[in-house]
């Protein structure tokens, strides 16, 4: 009888009756409500995909038991009629800070920066903290869980943002009676990482971004070292990043350009991450879709600038004029593309922007059910959490929101918001809609009142006759409160009453202008009509993607061209010598074939009669079209790549093949003695980074001697080496400790693999060269001692504004030279520079190329190599190889280009004159046998990027007017770079 009873209770209250409590309580009696709820009657999404149009949710104890066309609902069941609403699953954001306190800005007195770690037991860098868990950090604030709940969050995926590597973070159900014993889903819910160093700490390491890349591949390098078990000193780091490499792994990128880099360093270790995107990935579509990572979209489209003052509007470029323009249709290219999206709140000002956002991608193209896939199913599958949360299928969390209707309509009203089945009240769902037209009866007068807007908030209109009254309307809990005022009565109606179900006819007490108390009656004459969409919706036209997607961009990357050019001055730079009346044949990238009286079928001819066609000038050194140039962190940066910052957007690229520039070494800076490796590039405007890299290219590296390295000049003084002869020794030790490592890595013993040292094993081993940035003579000697000492030796010697002196030694070493023309007394050690250094050099027998160092004087190299014709005497021919094939041996390329010969790349420039002219003009600018820069198109580009400035600003000046946000023009000026630029992390001013 006694196991009878007991099953009894069971089957009537559930078993989950007699679950116990892991938490005491003092409140009195404990009991649990195990009743069921049932929701009838609505339109259910339980995925975005499976859409039930009139059926019934059934939840109990905060889970889903139940959603059907026909559901038996229990005898002990709340029915709740939801007759025309809609029920979607509440939204998750997978990126949130919700819950943590943002870190404090790390304090510390003086300007120098600081090089060793501040902590021990851990990682050697401070900005690397995987063994931060965010759980130990989170506090629940309701405040501003109601606000996420507004806008219909449910679930939110929080972690600490700040540092490099940031460790897990925790998964929290926004539950307001619940504690985080029931609310935290997953306390180890991903690990973070960003390109961006930790504002609590105050290590200098990284300064850049491509610091910030190398720091996460040795990062890598050392986890997987660590984890074989050859350390035998605990690491609570690597410890850490080991046991979270199973988790999901999710990047902070913010760019399109970051996206890549960030799938990049993934991919070379075995790690697909799940990537924070920046809104302008629809710029490089076809390589985002490549990388196969899954985004997560911010909403934070731009706002219109104000232009209406012409002056100012004159400092936005056109570049982010097209963003403002394009952004809000990133979530349909994407979509479009198959690239798989969440949306996230991240970077929004306030979360009441949400909803205006996403209805803005939607207008601009995006599937409804591309969007709610991105707030519920997609979120939860990058989560691992699929059929718990983001859905509304059997057993998941009861996590949903009950609305008016389309949840991305502008006027559906969002009336609750239930997470693991606790109901949150966003507005009153019985709140009766009293919109439509009446007439007002009160003490024998008439009026006509029109109440529109929407059921939650509706405005009205007041008339007398056919003059509009001063009128106000409040409404909440069914209760009514109108007043307004008619100027003949000389005082205000104002009346209350309670609205009923039905809202035919609205009645209550009414105070009169007099004072007098009486009743009034309004009367629905017509019922609301809401205003019919426009399928048409005016939006701002979108500009046409170019590329890049700035001023100056084409609609269409420029494709190889078979041409014959006919009848120029050829300059070889080759032992030819210059050519009169000469034909050259461009076939497929390359030289075909040079001489007179050519045919081609097929080939584009251009008359090049009274023209002179050249080999593509090359700099050797150049820091143009790089997002960073110096890694200023450490005394050696030998593992961070010029490679990683190619910025292909930098108008400086332009302004070069306007100047005749086909290739350039994208050079580190001088802001350490060994350092960074270098980029040689063809400036193929339009392309991507990655294709304007030379394929199989030589390997390069910066180093650099005198006032910068030692930091004379910095206003820093706590970082070795101070002196010249401190750069020496630097020097000495560094490459001490390569031959070391490399004797350890060759003798099979275990050893901890280090992209610093394995790049000065390739110097040592002759696989890549040094160009050395140097003045002062007796420095320049110290280097070549020591590159001998080690076996190897220095390829160029760049600035080298002594050279002259030492000329000799520079032969007999077999170090080449990048000079200046005439540069000379901008600081200490260069007051020695004449500008006869150049041919002087030559003289001795020396490789001796001009370059620019410099974004301006890189469209001029052709005027600064006639300059050596003026000092020193050199002839045209050897004057401009200066700054064609002798750069491009320097760069050990000559065998590609540099030089007009058969087999040859097609890099080529037309000009109008003698090159040497400060007369002659680049009329056109190939490389591989496409034109990327034409004087005839650029002048159609300059009028069609004025033409298109008119456009954006008049679409930006009709935002205005409608009354739509705004923000103050601002310019995106980007800094012209030198050796000594530092970069935008960088703690040395």
């Amino acid at each position: 009888m006694k196991k009878r009873l007991i099953t009894a209770v069971i089957l009537f209250y559930g078993l989950t009756a007699f679950s116990q409590d892991y938490f005491p309580t003092n409140e009195g009696v404990k009991a649990k409500n195990t009743n069921y709820t049932a929701f009838t009657n609505a339109k259910i999404f339980v995925t975005p995909n499976q859409v039930i149009p009139s059926g019934t949710l059934l939840i109990q104890n905060g889970k889903v038991v139940e959603a059907g066309k026909t559901v038996n609902i229990p005898k002990n069941t709340v029915v709740v009629d939801l007759n025309g609403k809609s029920i979607y699953p509440s939204f998750i954001d997978v990126y949130s800070g919700f819950g943590i306190e943002k870190p404090e800005k790390a304090k510390g007195e003086g300007r120098s920066a600081e090089y060793e770690p501040s902590r021990s037991g851990y990682y050697w860098n401070d900005h690397i903290m995987p063994e931060n868990d965010a759980v130990t950090k989170f506090n629940y604030d309701d405040t501003v869980a109601e606000t996420l709940r507004k806008v219909g969050f449910g679930v939110v995926n929080s972690h600490i943002h700040d540092g490099i590597a940031r460790g897990t973070g925790v998964l929290v159900a926004l539950n307001s009676t619940g504690n985080n014993a029931d609310r935290i889903l997953d306390d180890r819910s991903g690990q973070y990482f960003s390109f961006n160093k930790s504002i609590a700490k105050k290590q200098s390491y990284p300064s850049s971004l491509m610091g910030s890349m190398a720091l996460l591949r040795q990062m890598y390098h050392d986890e997987k070292w660590y984890a074989q078990g050859s350390v035998v000193s605990k690491d609570m780091s690597l410890e850490a990043l080991t046991r979270n490499k199973n988790l999901v792994q999710f990047f902070e990128a913010g760019d399109k350009g970051n996206v890549l880099r960030a799938d990049g360093i993934g991919d070379a270790f075995g790690v697909q991450y799940v990537i924070l995107a920046g809104g302008n990935e629809y710029e490089r579509v076809a390589d985002i879709k490549a990388s196969n990572a899954q985004l997560i979209l911010p909403l934070d489209f731009p706002e219109a600038y104000d232009v209406s003052d012409s002056y100012a509007a004159a400092y936005v470029s056109l570049g982010d004029m097209r963003h403002w323009n394009q952004a809000p249709a990133n979530p349909k290219i994407l979509a479009d593309n198959d690239i798989s999206f969440s949306f996230t709140l991240h970077d929004l000002k306030s979360p009441a922007e949400f909803k205006e956002k996403i209805m803005r991608a939607i207008a601009y193209g995006l599937d409804k059910t591309t969007a709610l896939q991105a707030l519920t199913t997609v979120p939860a599958q990058i989560l691992g959490k699929s059929g718990q949360v983001g859905s509304l299928v059997k057993g998941s969390y009861a996590n949903f929101l009950i609305a008016s209707g389309d949840i991305f309509d502008k006027n559906t009203i969002l009336y609750e918001n239930w997470v693991q089945g606790t109901k949150n009240v966003i507005s009153d769902i019985s709140l009766v809609d009293i919109r439509g037209e009446y007439t007002l009866s009160v003490a024998s007068e008439e009026f006509k009142v029109s109440i529109k807007g929407t059921v939650d908030k509706p405005k009205v209109t007041v008339k007398k006759d056919t003059v509009t009254l001063k009128s106000k309307l409040a409404y909440s809990d069914n209760w009514l409160e109108l007043s307004f005022v008619d100027a003949k009565k000389a005082g205000s109606y104002r009346m209350t009453g309670f609205v009923g179900k039905t809202n035919t006819k609205l009645n209550g007490k009414a105070v009169l202008p007099t004072g007098d108390e009486t009743t009034f009656t309004a009367v629905k004459a017509a019922p609301f009509k809401e205003k019919k969409k426009d399928s048409k919706q005016v939006l701002p036209k979108l500009a046409n993607l170019t590329y890049p997607n700035v001023g100056y961009g084409y609609e269409a990357i420029p494709k190889s061209e078979n041409v014959l050019f006919k009848n120029a001055t050829v300059w070889t730079s080759e032992e030819d010598g210059i050519l009169e009346n000469t034909d050259v044949l461009v076939k497929n990238g390359k030289i075909i074939k040079v001489g007179q009286n050519i045919s081609a079928s097929g080939a584009k001819v251009v008359d090049a009669a009274g023209k002179h066609l050249t080999a593509g000038i090359i700099d050797e050194h150049s820091h143009i079209a790089a997002l960073a140039v110096n890694e200023s962190g450490q005394n050696s940066s030998a593992e961070v790549k010029m490679e990683d910052v190619v910025d292909n957007e930098d108008k400086g690229i332009y302004h070069a093949l306007a100047g005749g520039v086909t290739s350039l070494q994208l050079l580190h800076g001088s802001a350490n003695p060994i350092g960074g490796r270098s980029a040689i590039l063809k400036l193929k405007w339009g392309e991507s980074a990655e294709k304007m890299i030379y394929d199989n290219s030589p390997k390069f590296i910066k180093f650099a001697l005198g006032e910068n390295v030692k930091q004379s000049n910095w206003g820093s003084y706590n970082r070795f080496p101070q002196t010249r002869m401190g750069v020496e020794q630097l020097f000495e030790n560094y490459f001490q400790r390569a031959k070391e490592y490399e004797i350890t890595k060759k003798s099979g013993a275990a050893y901890r693999y280090d992209e610093e040292m394995e790049t000065l094993v390739e110097i040592m081993n002759g696989e890549r060269f040094i160009s050395c940035h140097s003045y002062v003579q007796s420095e320049i000697n110290m280097m070549m001692k020591v590159a001998e000492k080690f076996g190897f030796r220095v390829n160029t010697f760049t600035h080298i504004l002594e050279g002259y002196k030492v000329a000799d030694k520079m032969k007999e070493h077999g170090a080449g030279a990048g000079t200046f023309s005439d540069w000379w007394a901008y600081k200490f050690e260069v007051n020695d520079a004449i500008p006869y250094n150049a041919a002087i050099m030559h003289d001795q027998g020396i490789t001796v190329a001009i370059n620019s160092d410099d974004a301006e004087m890189i469209r001029r190299l052709n005027q600064e190599a006639a300059k050596t014709i003026k000092y020193g005497g050199m002839t045209e021919l050897e004057a401009w190889k200066m700054v064609t094939i002798n750069p491009a041996k320097l760069l050990h390329i000559d065998d590609r280009t540099g030089s007009i010969k058969q087999g040859k790349d097609a890099d080529l420039v037309l000009w109008s004159g003698n090159p040497l002219s400060i007369y002659a003009k680049a009329e056109k600018t190939m490389i591989d046998g496409a034109i990327y820069f034409d004087i005839e198109k650029d002048k159609e580009l300059r009028n069609k990027v004025s033409k298109e400035r008119n456009e954006l600003v008049n679409q930006m000046l009709g935002e205005k007017e409608k009354g739509k946000k705004t923000q103050e023009p601002k310019q995106s000026k980007k800094q012209l770079m030198h050796c000594d630029t530092l970069s935008e992390y960088a703690e040395i001013h």
